[in-house]
């Protein structure tokens, strides 16, 4: 499958006049197989990717045929896409205390990775977690237990620990929290933090400012480090700094605003990082993804 009028190419996008902005793209859907995400993606104007790698609601799936993986590589070799990412099931809780139920949540993140190694993707993206009561150390250590199981002898896609909003007894709501988990790990050598900017925005860390963005980001750094910073998820949220709720809203709609989204996508540190979109679909059903990549593209700065 060829693209040659929507194609995106990273040397297009240097001689574009961004060489030091965020790569920008969103989360699209993988209806009717899994390559098909790309068309949609390209006509929403995306440079990078993110997927499910099957239903994210349900424990169980197929396994991906060597065909359909072939099928994937070739069309995102005609996309031209730098980075792909898999967002895993929401139903995986690795930090959970019932043993049974820690069983298949480690054994369906295995599942995870090996699904995103095998169709060729950069990044597999997860939550870390809930205590459901256990308490947040043990809910940490169990997160790292989870973690150095499936990392023996495994060298595919990043794992990327994404920042929570702390719903509930959600984990890694701080940036303390994740630099824990990692700490913990016997190898962190494929393990990273994704960014959510919702999430972590209504869990308490302020970008809405010059001053604040500055420090929120210096306290990232300090507790894990911005070398770690490997994806963004891009949103604005509905709801207050600290609130501590997940609800999504369109880039420059919410609480955040634009310009903490201005100094992200021209933010030297993030050049060349990706930063996927997954707000929320506009009331008329459409993905509204175009809306917002336009707005964000809007934003850089040459």
């Amino acid at each position: 499958m060829k693209f040659p009028d929507q194609v995106f190419r990273r040397s297009l996008y240097k001689v574009g006049g961004f060489p030091s902005a965020m790569l920008l793209g969103a989360h699209e859907s993988i209806s009717g197989g899994l390559h098909n995400a790309f068309a949609p993606a390209l006509e929403d104007g995306c440079e990078v990717l993110q997927i499910f790698s099957k239903n994210a609601s349900q424990w169980h799936a197929r396994p991906i045929t060597e065909d359909e993986a072939a099928t994937f590589k070739a069309v995102r070799a005609d996309s031209g896409f730098p980075y792909i990412a898999v967002h895993d099931s929401y139903l995986i809780n690795l930090a959970q205390p019932d043993q049974g139920k820690w069983k298949r949540a480690v054994s369906a993140f295995r599942d995870e990775m090996d699904r995103a190694t095998f169709i060729g993707c950069d990044q597999l993206i997860f939550h870390p977690g809930a205590h459901v009561g256990s308490g947040e150390e043990r809910g940490l250590a169990r997160i790292a237990e989870a973690l150095n199981e499936c990392l023996v002898d495994y060298s595919g896609a990043d794992i990327l620990i994404e920042t929570t909003a702390g719903q509930g007894s959600v984990l890694g709501y701080t940036f303390q929290q994740i630099g824990t988990i990692i700490e913990m790990l016997s190898d962190s050598e494929r393990v990273g933090v994704a960014y959510d900017t919702c999430h972590t925005f209504t869990a308490g860390y302020d970008i809405r400012k010059e001053d604040v963005y500055g420090e929120t980001f210096d306290s990232f750094d300090s507790a894990i480090g911005l070398d770690l910073l490997k994806a963004f998820h891009l949103n604005d949220t509905e709801k207050l700094l600290g609130s501590r709720k997940d609800r999504h809203a369109h880039i420059g709609k919410g609480e955040i605003g634009v310009e903490a989204f201005r100094m992200l996508v021209n933010d030297d540190r993030f050049a060349e990082v990706p930063g996927y979109l997954e707000t929320p679909a506009l009331d008329d059903g459409e993905r509204g993804y175009r809306m917002n990549l336009d707005l964000l593209k809007s934003l850089r700065v040459e």
